[in-house]
């Protein structure tokens, strides 16, 4: 495993400026996004493995039945139905007509949900709306040696938008932009990047993660076209530099300017010297070595020296105690 160490920090050591990112893959836009939905409602046509006799199911069937004009005097139970919790997300902008995909959960005692037919259920939204209606036949999936892990199934398509969120994206005046990692330095160079592209002061960075965006003259009721255009700039995006180690399985990985200050590293048998700045280099006691500035050179030569996973995560988290090495250490 070690092996595979240098290549994944070599490529990681490159300067920020060599990567530059769309604003597409930066932000999200207020407004333009999935909306969860949830119902509930009857699978039917089961296989003797419902709920069989579950306070909320007979009094679902019931009032199905009354709902179809029938009136039973006497508690409906069938172990061939079972309650279920019945969720989907509405598109951003979803029409009236298109369909979606489903999920339906079983909330009973039901072992089964194969070979069930959900009835037609209502989704609601979270202001309390019905924005669209579910219902058909019940596809299982996953296996768990050799078994059915078949309390959830989807339904494929099997969800239809009845009511659109009204959002008149075309007429907005005003749009909001969200980073999806708050830095300041980004917030900026998104900023700055619009307002260069578009020839003035139209974008304004209002915190680390805001950037709210006047719609130009020329774009009114083009937002569409300034939104498509806005997505494919490209800013340097800025990271904090950080270390990221998975001490179960061994992995060290390491993104932005990973900064080495001059240090000695004695290891159990081994001793490195690191020399920070500009001029630094890691070189071996016993042996010398190329000059180095990057961690990646500090990695090669601990490999050099043949250092485990273990050796090298001790190492790490000795110099940034010791004030050696400037990035954050995260631990997964």
């Amino acid at each position: 495993m070690i092996r595979y160490l240098p290549l994944l920090l070599c490529a990681l050591s490159l300067p920020v400026w060599a990567s530059q990112s769309r604003i597409k893959d930066l932000v999200t836009i207020k407004g333009v996004r999935e909306n969860p939905l949830i119902g509930y409602g009857l699978v039917i046509g089961l296989s003797g493995t419902g709920d069989g006799g579950g306070e909320i199911t007979n009094t679902s069937l019931k009032k199905m039945f009354q709902t179809l004009g029938l009136n039973p005097q006497k508690e409906v139970t069938s172990k061939n139905v079972a309650a279920v919790i019945v969720t989907a997300k509405l598109p951003a902008f979803g029409r009236t007509g298109q369909s979606l995909d489903v999920t339906v959960s079983s909330i009973g005692d039901a072992s089964s949900l194969a070979g069930g037919t959900l009835l037609v259920t209502p989704l609601k939204g979270g202001d309390g709306q019905v924005y669209a209606v579910a219902n058909g036949s019940l596809s299982i999936g996953g296996l768990d040696k050799g078994k059915k892990m078949a309390t959830t199934a989807l339904i494929p398509e099997g969800g239809t938008i009845e009511k659109e969120l009204e959002l008149g994206f075309n007429d907005k005046k005003v749009i909001r932009l969200a980073l999806n990692r708050s830095d300041f330095t980004t917030a900026a160079r998104v900023e700055r990047t619009i307002n260069q592209e578009l020839g003035g002061k139209y974008a304004t960075a209002t915190d680390a993660t805001t950037i709210d965006l006047i719609i130009p003259q020329f774009y009114e009721r083009k937002v569409v076209e300034l939104i498509a255009n806005i997505e494919n700039y490209r800013v340097i995006s800025d990271t904090h530099a950080k270390i990221v180690i998975n001490e179960r399985t061994g992995t060290l990985v390491a993104g932005g300017d990973i900064v080495l200050k001059k240090s000695a590293v004695s290891h159990r048998d081994m001793v490195l010297e690191v020399k920070g700045g500009s001029e630094g280099s890691a070189s071996k006691s016993i042996q010398a070595m190329e000059q180095a500035t990057t961690i990646n050179d500090l990695v090669k030569a601990l490999n050099a020296l043949g250092t485990t996973p273990d050796d090298l995560i001790s190492i790490f988290q000795a110099l940034k105690k010791n004030g050696s090495l400037v990035a954050d250490i995260e631990l997964i």
